[in-house]
C-alpha cells in the first residue's frame, strides 16, 4: 500500500508507524500510578478520610478556611465536569488521532525528563535551606512563641517542597488537558468554528480552575496545618499575625519550579519553532505545520510543554506569591493597629481567589456553541466572544470583591475602612482590564500598530526588525503609566482609610496596594483560560495541516490561532502587571523581616550610598544577562534544528514529494536534550546572584562597621531588578506577539499573502520575536517574583 501511494506521488498514509520514533512510555506521575492500583472502594474510603481530615483542620482554624475549602472542593467538581465534557468530543479521523498521539507522547516524555531534573535540583536546594535555617538566628517573636531553629527550619523546607510539588502539578495539569483537547478542537473545526472555540475555551478553563484552585487550597491547607500544629493563639505561643511569614517557603518553591519550567519549556518550543520556520517556510517554501517538515512534531510538542505546562506553573506561583505577600502585610497592619480579630485581614486574599474560581467558572460557561457551521463571520469574532465572557467575569468580580471587603475588612476602629479597600480592589480590577486592552491594541492585527509592522515587511527584513523593536519599546509606556497610577492610588486610598497605629500614624497604605493586587488577580482563572486557549488552537491548526484537511478547516483554525496569539500576549501583559504589584508587596515584606531579625529600623534604602547603588546596578544587569542567556540558548538550539532539517531535506529528497518519511523523532530528541542542558545556566544565575551579592556585602559591611549593608544592597538589587524586569518583559512580550501577528495578517492575503517577499520578511521578524515572547519574556515574570521570595527566605544570611 505504502509503495503504491509513493509511486503515485500522493501523501503517504502509513498509519501505525508514521510517528513511532517519537513515542515514549507514559508520563503519568508516580502518585497517580499508585492510586490507580488501589481498589476503587478502598480509594473512596481513603479520599473521604483525607477530606474529613482537611475539613477538621479548617474547622479548628477558622470558619473562613472552611468556606475556602468548600469553594475549592466545588471548583474541583466543576473542573471534572469540564474534563468529561471535553473528552466526550470525538477525535476525528484516524490520521488526526495518530498525530495527536505523537504530540502527546513527545510532550509527556519531555515533561517527565524535565521535571525529574527540576525535582533533583529542588531537593538539593531544600537541603541548603535546611542547613541555613538550622544555623541562623531567630527573631525575639519566634523565641517568645517557642518556635526554635529546628522547627523553623523544617517548616520552611516543608513549605518549599509543597510549593514545588504543587507548581509541578499545575504544569502537568496544563499539559495533560492541552494534549488531549487539541485533536478534539481540530475535529470540531470540520463542523463549526464556534464549537471549536468552545472546546478550546473549556479545555483551557479546566486547566485554569485546577491551577488557581490548587494555589488557594495549598496556601489554605498549609496555613491551617501550621495553625493547629503550632497551637497558634494559645497562651505563650505564636500569635496568628506571625503565622503568614512561615508560608514564604511555599512561594519560593513555586517560583523555583516555575522558573525552570518556563526556561526549559520556552527553549524547547521556540528552538523547534524557529528551526521549522527558517528551513520549512523560508528555504523550502512549504506551509506552516506541513507534514514534510522534520521539525513539525517538535514544534507542536513545544506548544504544550512551553505554553501550557510552563504557563500553568507561572500563574500558579503568581497567585501563591501574591496571596502570601498580602497575608503578611495584612497581619503586619492588624498587629500595628491592635485589631482584635486579625483573621479577616490575613485570610482575605484566600477568599478573594475563592470567589475568582466562582466568577471565572460563570465566565467560562458563558461561551456557548451554536449549530451554525463554517467560518466565523465578523460578528462572531472569537476575540469578541471571549471579551464578552471576560466582561461578565469582571462585573461579577466587582460585586464579590465589594462583598468580601465588607465581610472581612470591617472593623469598629475604622467603620468606613472596608469601603476604601473595596475601592483599592476596583483600582486593581480596572488595572487588569487596562492591561488586557493595551496588550490587545499592540498585538492584535485589527489595530494599527501590527498593521504598520506588517507594512514595514514590504520593504524588507531590516525594516521589519526596526519596526518591531520600536513597537516593543513604545508599548512599555502605557502599562508603566497604568501601574504607576494604580500603586499610588491604592496606596493613598489605603492610607486614608482611617486605620492608625498606637502613635496615630496611618498604616493602611501598603495593605491598600496589596488589595489592589488582589483585585487585579481576582479574574486570574478566566485570564489563564484565555491564555491556555492559544496553544490548544495552535496545536489544532498543526493537526489540521498535517492531516491534510480541506482549506476551509484550516481557515477556521488559522483565525483561532491568530486570536490565541493575542490572548497569550494579553495574559503576559496581565502577568507582568501583577508581578510588578506582587514584587512591590514582597519587597515591603522583606524590609519588615530584616527589621525583625536585626532589631533595627529598616524603612528605606538610600541609593546615594555607593555600595547600595552598585547593588541596584547589579540588579539591572541581572535582567539583561538573564534575558541574553535565555535568547542565546534558543538560538544555539535552533541552529542544531536548522542543521538537522537541512540534512534531512538533502539526504532524503523524496520528502518534498511525499515519497520519503521525515525523521520527526530526531528533531524531538535534539530540542529535548538541548533545552534541558541550556536551562541550567540562566536558572542558576537567577538563584545564586542575590545570595552571592548579599553574602559578599554582608562581609564587607561587618568589616566597615555597617551591620545592615548586605540587606540594603540586596534590597537595592531587588528594587532595580524589578523595575528593569517589568520594562524588559513588556518590551519582549509585546514585540514578539506583534511580529507573530504581523505574519498572520499577511497570511490572510494582505500585502501579497503567503510566499510573498513581505511574508518572508515577516517570518524573519517572527523568528526573532519567538524567544522574546515565549522564552525570555515570560521567564522574567517568574524571575522578578523569585528574586523577591528568595530574598525573603534567605534574609537571615544577609545580616
Amino acid at each position: 500500500m505504502m509503495e503504491s501511494e509513493m509511486e503515485k506521488g500522493r501523501p503517504y498514509q502509513e498509519k501505525p508507524r508514521t510517528f513511532s520514533t517519537v513515542r515514549s512510555k507514559s508520563s503519568i506521575p508516580l502518585v497517580f500510578r499508585v492510586l490507580m492500583k488501589i481498589n476503587p472502594r478502598a480509594l473512596i474510603v481513603l479520599l473521604l478520610l483525607v477530606v474529613c481530615g482537611v475539613f477538621y483542620l479548617g474547622a479548628s482554624t477558622s470558619p473562613i478556611i472552611v468556606f475556602v475549602f468548600c469553594i475549592c472542593t466545588l471548583s474541583l467538581f466543576f473542573s471534572l465536569y469540564l474534563t468529561k465534557w471535553v473528552l466526550a468530543k470525538d477525535e476525528g479521523p484516524p490520521e488526526m488521532s495518530e498525530i495527536s498521539d505523537a504530540i502527546r507522547d513527545g510532550a509527556e516524555g519531555f515533561f517527565r525528563t524535565q521535571y525529574g531534573a527540576i525535582s533533583k535540583m529542588a531537593c538539593i536546594l531544600a537541603l541548603v535551606i535546611l542547613f541555613i535555617y538550622l544555623f541562623r538566628t531567630t527573631t525575639p517573636q519566634q523565641e517568645a512563641s517557642g518556635l526554635g531553629r529546628t522547627t523553623s527550619a523544617y517548616i520552611t523546607v516543608i513549605a518549599f517542597l509543597l510549593g514545588a510539588v504543587c507548581s509541578g502539578l499545575a504544569g502537568y495539569v496544563g499539559m495533560w488537558v492541552s494534549v488531549r483537547a487539541n485533536v478534539r478542537v481540530s475535529s470540531a473545526a470540520r463542523r463549526s468554528a464556534r464549537e471549536a472555540l468552545q472546546i478550546a475555551v473549556r479545555a483551557g478553563g479546566f486547566s485554569a480552575i485546577v491551577v488557581v484552585g490548587m494555589a488557594v487550597f495549598g496556601v489554605a491547607l498549609l496555613y491551617a496545618t501550621f495553625y493547629v500544629w503550632l497551637g497558634v493563639d494559645s497562651p505563650d505561643l505564636m500569635k496568628v499575625t506571625d503565622l503568614p511569614l512561615l508560608l514564604v517557603g511555599y512561594g519560593f518553591g513555586a517560583s523555583f519550579v516555575a522558573l525552570f519550567a518556563q526556561l526549559g519549556g520556552g527553549i524547547y518550543t521556540k528552538a523547534a519553532d524557529v528551526g521549522a520556520d527558517l528551513v520549512g517556510k523560508v528555504e523550502q517554501g512549504i506551509p506552516e505545520d506541513d507534514p514534510r517538515n522534520p521539525a513539525v512534531i517538535a514544534d507542536l510538542v513545544g506548544d504544550n510543554v512551553g505554553d501550557c505546562a510552563a504557563r500553568g506553573a507561572d500563574l500558579f506561583e503568581s497567585i501563591a506569591a501574591e496571596i502570601i505577600s498580602a497575608m503578611i502585610l495584612g497581619a503586619t497592619m492588624a498587629q500595628r493597629c491592635k485589631i482584635e480579630d486579625p483573621s479577616g485581614f490575613i485570610l482575605f486574599p484566600l477568599v478573594v481567589h475563592s470567589f475568582d474560581l466562582v466568577v471565572s467558572s460563570v465566565g467560562i460557561l458563558s461561551i456557548r456553541g451554536t449549530r451554525d457551521s463554517g467560518l466565523i463571520s465578523p460578528i462572531e469574532d472569537p476575540m469578541a466572544i471571549m471579551q464578552k465572557g471576560y466582561s461578565i467575569t469582571i462585573l461579577l468580580a466587582v460585586l464579590t470583591f465589594g462583598g468580601s471587603t465588607r465581610w472581612l475588612l470591617y472593623t469598629e476602629q475604622a467603620p468606613t475602612a472596608w469601603f476604601n479597600f473595596a475601592l483599592c480592589g476596583l483600582v486593581g480590577i480596572i488595572t487588569a482590564y487596562a492591561f488586557v486592552w493595551i496588550s490587545k491594541y499592540y498585538t492584535d492585527y485589527k489595530h494599527e500598530p501590527v498593521r504598520l509592522l506588517a507594512l514595514s515587511s514590504s520593504t524588507g527584513h531590516g525594516t521589519n526588525i526596526i519596526a518591531g523593536v520600536s513597537l516593543g519599546m513604545e508599548s512599555t509606556a502605557l502599562p508603566v503609566l497604568v501601574i504607576s497610577v494604580a500603586i499610588i492610588s491604592a496606596f493613598w486610598l489605603g492610607r486614608t482609610c482611617g486605620l492608625v497605629d498606637e502613635l496615630g500614624n496611618p498604616t493602611g497604605g501598603l495593605f491598600g496596594t496589596a488589595v489592589a493586587t488582589m483585585g487585579m488577580l481576582s479574574t486570574a482563572a478566566y485570564v489563564l483560560t484565555m491564555d491556555m486557549f492559544g496553544p490548544i488552537a495552535d496545536n489544532a491548526g498543526g493537526i489540521v495541516e498535517m492531516s491534510q484537511q480541506p482549506e476551509s478547516v484550516r481557515e477556521i483554525t488559522d483565525i483561532l490561532d491568530a486570536v490565541g496569539n493575542t490572548t497569550k500576549a494579553t495574559t503576559k501583559g496581565f502577568a507582568i502587571g501583577s508581578a510588578a504589584l506582587a514584587s512591590f508587596l514582597l519587597f515591603s515584606a522583606y524590609m519588615d523581616e530584616v527589621a525583625a531579625f536585626a532589631q533595627l529600623p529598616f524603612k528605606e534604602v538610600d541609593i546615594a550610598i555607593p555600595e547600595v547603588f552598585v547593588g541596584g546596578l547589579l540588579g539591572s544587569m541581572l535582567i539583561f544577562l538573564f534575558s541574553g542567556w535565555a535568547c542565546s540558548a534558543v538560538g544555539r538550539t535552533a541552529q542544531e534544528v536548522v542543521t538537522e532539517v537541512r540534512r534531512q531535506f538533502i539526504e532524503r529528497p523524496g520528502i518534498m514529494d511525499y515519497k520519503e518519511k521525515p525523521d520527526y523523532g530526531r528533531c524531538v530528541a535534539i530540542v529535548a536534550s538541548a533545552s534541558l542542558r541550556e536551562m541550567i545556566k540562566p536558572g542558576a544565575l537567577a538563584i545564586l546572584s542575590p545570595m552571592a551579592v548579599g553574602i559578599i556585602f554582608r562581609i564587607l559591611g561587618h568589616a566597615t562597621g555597617q551591620p545592615l549593608l548586605g540587606a540594603k544592597v540586596v534590597a537595592s538589587m531587588l528594587m532595580f531588578a524589578t523595575v528593569t524586569g517589568i520594562l524588559m518583559a513588556l518590551f519582549l512580550n509585546t514585540s514578539g506577539g506583534a511580529w507573530d501577528n504581523a505574519k498572520k495578517y499577511i497570511e490572510t492575503g494582505a500585502l501579497g499573502g503567503k510566499g510573498s517577499e513581505a511574508h518572508k520578511a515577516a517570518i524573519t521578524g517572527d523568528t526573532v520575536g519567538d524567544p522574546f515572547k515565549d522564552t525570555a519574556g515570560p521567564s522574567i515574570h517568574v524571575l522578578i517574583k523569585m528574586l523577591a521570595t528568595i530574598t525573603l527566605v534567605m534574609a537571615p544570611i544577609f545580616l
